[in-house]
């Protein structure tokens, strides 16, 4: 894939924003360019969550383009088609964005937001805090919210998406964003993530993760744990077979002790 060309994006890296290159602040004093990526070399914000739960899974979604549904992610596919299906709402003080395209040319991130919410500002906040819409004369703050079939994960994978969201639109509008949410389906509840420096730092080290296994091109070897069994690749993937058989003789000897039968 073509990268744009610079002195300090080196292959398979992202660059951390300092807080002379944070959102609103203008270009300069040394630090990483502005746009190290160019739009070839977008990567899906989806991405990301497959990443945090298995490089593999990853892989064979996006290198080779394999997929599979279970009941998991039909229910997944069947609440975001509800959510995007839906036109742009105004309420009182409120103003909901369905389906916004986002990107980052500063993250190399591509995607679409669930919903942004603008919540209008009264009074006006502080300068970087919020923004103004078309044909509004007020500010407005906003909230990006991702919509998910379960509950909030332990591996952060769910709090991960909506950071890159976080980091795109702060790009994309100049705007600091403090925190976004987690809508819950299954269960109806919103749970607002706090944007803290923690969650970026993992988000960003994601991110440069995600650039340099694009970059290798390599699909790892699966590692078999409690995971598997909720994963729609499971019979794709093989973590029970490939994961144990490095060589070609181990797997033999793994066909049969699973069969009982000669390969």
């Amino acid at each position: 894939m073509t990268r744009g060309s610079s002195d300090n994006d080196r292959e398979g890296t992202v660059p951390v924003r300092t807080p002379e290159h944070s959102v609103g602040s203008p270009e300069g004093s040394g630090g990483p360019p502005a746009h190290p990526f160019d739009d070839h070399a977008l990567q899906p914000l989806s991405a990301l969550q497959h990443l945090r739960f298995c490089e593999r899974r990853w892989a064979l979604v996006h290198l080779e383009g394999v997929w599979a549904e279970n009941r998991f992610t039909m229910e997944g596919k069947q609440l975001h088609a509800t959510v995007h299906e839906a036109s742009t709402e105004n309420r009182p003080g409120l103003r909901l964005a369905r389906s916004l395209r986002i990107r980052s040319l500063y993250y190399g991130l591509i995607g679409c937001a669930d919903i942004v919410e603008f919540h209008r500002c009264d009074p006006p906040p502080g300068p970087g805090q919020a923004i103004r819409l078309e044909g509004s004369t007020a500010w407005w703050r906003p909230v990006p919210v991702e919509y998910k079939r379960g509950k909030r994960r332990r591996d952060q994978c769910y709090d991960i998406q909506l950071c890159a969201q976080v980091l795109c639109l702060e790009e994309m509008l100049e705007v600091a964003i403090p925190e976004g949410v987690l809508y819950q389906g299954k269960i109806r509840r919103r749970v607002v993530v706090p944007m803290d420096d923690q969650l970026r730092r993992e988000t960003v080290t994601l991110i440069r993760r995600l650039h340099a296994l694009v970059k290798a091109q390599a699909t790892p070897l699966p590692t078999y744990d409690r995971r598997c069994e909720s994963c729609s690749l499971f019979d794709q993937c093989l973590p029970r077979g490939i994961g144990r058989a490095g060589r070609v003789d181990e797997w033999l000897k793994w066909q049969v002790q699973e069969t009982g039968e000669d390969p």
